[in-house]
C-alpha cells in the first residue's frame, strides 16, 4: 500500500484557547510538499499532530507507512551522543566488544555488522564528518541539525517530517539537506522559509487563518499565483468599496426625495382640496415603497459591505507586512564599533576566537560569516557582553540593541505591549499600539505572553520593540535573523533593513538575505580560523 497522509476535518486550539484549526482536511501522497505560512499560523502544530506527538481535539489522523520528525529544537540530554541520536549505542557497544573479544556467542549473531559503516554513510549525506561517540552539546546548532537530519533519514521512514531544517546550517548544509531531497523519494513534508529549499518541491501547501491551500509547483510558481491571487483581491475590494459608497449615495438620493415628497404631500393637505380617504391611500401606498426601497438599500449596502470584508480579509492573509523605520541620525564618520585582538571561548585553553579585530564606522553594513563552529555567535555574545573576553578589548560607541536567537531582550512572562514599554518608555499608548500594529501585532495580538509565541513571532516581537519607536539605535546586531521568520516576514524586514539609516552586524547564512539588505562588507571567520591555524603548525 502507497504511503500516505491522510487529515479530516481537524480542529486544535492553543491553550489559551485561540483556534489554530477548525475543519481541517488535508492529504498527502508520495512526494516534496513545502509548507508554508505566516509565523503562528500551526506549521509545527501540524506536523506534530501528523506524527502524534500531540493530538486533535477533533477529526482524524490517518497514516499509512512509517514517520520520522525532525524538530526546529530538539532538547539535549548530558552525555548523549551522536550514536544516541541514531539509537546505536548498544548496537555499537556491542561491536567493540566483538572486536575486542568480549562478547558472547549469542550476543554475536545479533551483532549489526553494518551499523558503524551506514551511520559514516548517514552522516556523509548531510555533510557532517563526526564520530559516533561525538557528544551533541560538542556540536554547534549547526552540526546538531545536520546530525539530526541523518539520524532520521538512517531509519529510512516513509514520511520525513523537517520542521525548518536549514535553520542554523552554513552554506554547505544547507546544499546538503537541497541535495538530500532532491533524492528523496518517498514522502516529505517540509515546513521552511528557506527560499531556495522551497523551490525544490513538488508542491506548497500554504496555511492561513482562512484554511490550507495546495499549489502544484514549487515556490516560484506559487509566488506568481499569490501575486495574481493579490491582484484580484485587491480589485474585488475596490468593486466592493465602489458598491458601498453608491449604494450610501443612493440612499442620501432617496431620503432627500422623500423628503420633497412628504413637504409636498404635507403642503397639499395643508389646503384641503383632495378628500381624506384618498390622501390616506397615497400616504400609505408611499410609506410601503419607501420601506420597501429602504429594505433593498440595506440589503445592497450589508452585500457590498461584506464582500469588502471578505476582500479586506484576504488581503490581509496575502499582503506582507509593510515597514518603515525612524532615522537613527548616525553620521558617517562616527566610529561605532570598535573590537580589538579579542581572544574568547568556553573551557581554559581552548579558544574560539583568537586574536580577532574589527572596526565599524558609520552606518556599514558587516556580515559575520563562516560554517558552523567557525566562532560567529561566541563573537557576537563577547561583543555584547555576554561572554567575558579572556584577552583584548571591546569598545561600542553608540546605542546599540542585539537580537541573538532566543530574542533574550525580551521578559518571557511580560506581554509584546508591555515589554514594549519597558524598552521604549517614551513611546505612549497610542504609539506603542501603532508600532506594534506596523509589525502585525494588533489589538489583542499585542497582548500575548512573549512566552507564549511561536520562534517566528518572538523574533518579530523583538524586532518590533526595538525598530519600532521613535528612535532607532545606531548600532544593531542580530545573530541568524531569519531563523524564525516566515518569508512575507523576511521580505519585510528586508525591505525595512533597507531603509535603516544605521550599522548593521549580522550574523547569518541566508545568502539571499545578505545580499536584500545590502552588506558592504563580509569578514569570513572561518578564513581566519584557518589563518591562525596555519600561522601555529609554521611555528612546530
Amino acid at each position: 500500500m502507497p504511503a500516505s497522509i491522510s487529515l479530516s476535518n481537524i480542529a486544535w486550539s492553543t491553550p489559551d484557547g485561540r483556534t489554530l484549526f477548525s475543519n481541517l482536511s488535508l492529504n498527502f501522497e508520495a512526494g516534496r510538499s513545502g509548507l508554508v505560512g505566516r509565523n503562528g499560523v500551526g506549521k509545527s502544530t501540524l506536523l506534530y499532530l501528523i506524527s502524534r506527538s500531540m493530538l486533535p481535539e477533533t477529526g482524524n489522523v490517518s497514516v499509512a507507512g512509517t514517520l520520522g520528525l525532525l524538530r526546529q529544537a530538539a532538547q539535549i540530554s548530558p552525555g548523549e551522543t551522536v550514536a544516541d541520536l541514531f539509537g546505536a549505542s548498544e548496537g555499537l557497544d556491542l561491536l567493540r566488544r566483538a572486536g575486542a573479544g568480549l562478547a558472547s556467542v549469542e550476543e554475536l549473531t545479533n551483532a549489526d555488522w553494518t551499523l558503524e559503516a551506514r551511520i559514516e554513510a548517514a552522516l556523509a549525506r548531510v555533510g557532517l564528518s563526526a564520530e559516533p561517540a561525538t557528544a551533541l552539546d560538542a556540536l554547534s546548532g549547526g552540526q546538531r541539525t545536520r546530525a539530526g537530519l541523518a539520524a532520521l533519514v538512517f531509519g529510512e521512514p516513509d514520511f520525513i517530517l523537517l520542521d525548518e531544517p536549514t535553520n542554523n546550517l552554513d552554506r554547505d548544509g544547507r546544499k546538503a539537506v537541497i541535495d538530500l531531497l532532491a533524492g528523496w523519494r518517498t514522502g516529505a513534508i517540509v515546513v521552511s522559509h528557506d527560499r531556495e529549499l522551497l523551490d525544490t518541491m513538488d508542491a506548497i501547501v500554504e496555511l492561513t487563518s482562512l484554511g490550507a491551500t495546495r499549489h502544484g509547483g514549487n515556490w516560484s510558481h506559487y509566488r506568481e499565483r499569490k501575486a495574481i491571487e493579490l491582484a484580484a483581491a485587491e480589485h474585488d475590494l475596490l468593486d466592493a468599496e465602489r458598491r458601498v459608497s453608491e449604494v450610501a449615495v443612493k440612499g442620501q438620493a432617496t431620503a432627500e426625495r422623500k423628503a420633497r415628497k412628504d413637504g409636498a404631500g404635507k403642503r397639499k393637505a395643508a389646503k384641503g382640496d383632495m378628500p381624506r380617504i384618498l390622501m390616506n391611500g397615497l400616504k400609505n401606498r408611499a410609506e410601503n415603497t419607501s420601506g420597501e426601497n429602504i429594505r433593498l438599500a440595506e440589503r445592497r449596502r450589508a452585500q457590498a459591505e461584506a464582500d469588502a470584508a471578505a476582500a479586506r480579509e484576504r488581503i490581509e492573509v496575502l499582503q506582507p507586512i509593510l515597514l518603515k523605520l525612524p532615522s537613527t541620525g548616525l553620521p558617517p564618520t562616527k566610529s561605532v564599533l570598535r573590537v580589538d585582538r579579542l581572544t574568547a571561548g568556553y573551557e581554559p585553553g581552548r579558544s574560539v576566537i583568537s586574536d580577532f579585530s574589527l572596526a565599524v564606522t558609520g552606518p556599514e553594513r558587516v556580515a559575520l560569516v563562516g560554517g558552523n563552529g567557525s566562532g560567529k555567535t561566541t563573537l557576537l555574545k563577547a561583543i555584547s557582553g555576554e561572554l567575558e573576553p579572556w584577552a583584548g578589548s571591546v569598545s561600542i560607541l553608540t546605542a546599540y540593541a542585539m537580537l541573538d536567537q532566543q530574542v533574550g531582550l525580551l521578559d518571557a512572562k511580560a506581554s509584546i505591549r508591555d515589554n514594549f514599554r519597558r524598552i521604549n518608555p517614551e513611546a505612549d499608548e497610542n504609539a506603542c499600539r501603532a508600532a506594534l500594529a506596523r509589525f502585525m501585532f494588533r489589538a489583542d495580538a499585542a497582548l500575548q505572553v512573549a512566552s507564549s509565541l511561536s520562534g517566528g513571532q518572538l523574533l518579530r516581537a523583538g524586532l518590533a520593540c526595538v525598530l519600532g519607536g521613535k528612535a532607532p539605535p545606531a548600532l544593531l546586531i542580530l545573530d541568524e535573523p531569519t531563523n524564525h521568520l516566515d518569508i512575507d516576514a523576511i521580505e519585510a524586514v528586508e525591505a525595512g533593513l533597507r531603509g535603516y539609516d544605521g550599522a548593521l552586524l549580522v550574523v547569518s547564512h541566508d545568502q539571499a538575505f545578505l545580499e536584500a539588505i545590502g552588506i558592504t562588507r563580509r569578514v569570513d571567520l572561518a578564513d581566519r580560523s584557518r589563518m591562525r591555524s596555519g600561522d601555529r603548525r609554521s611555528r612546530l
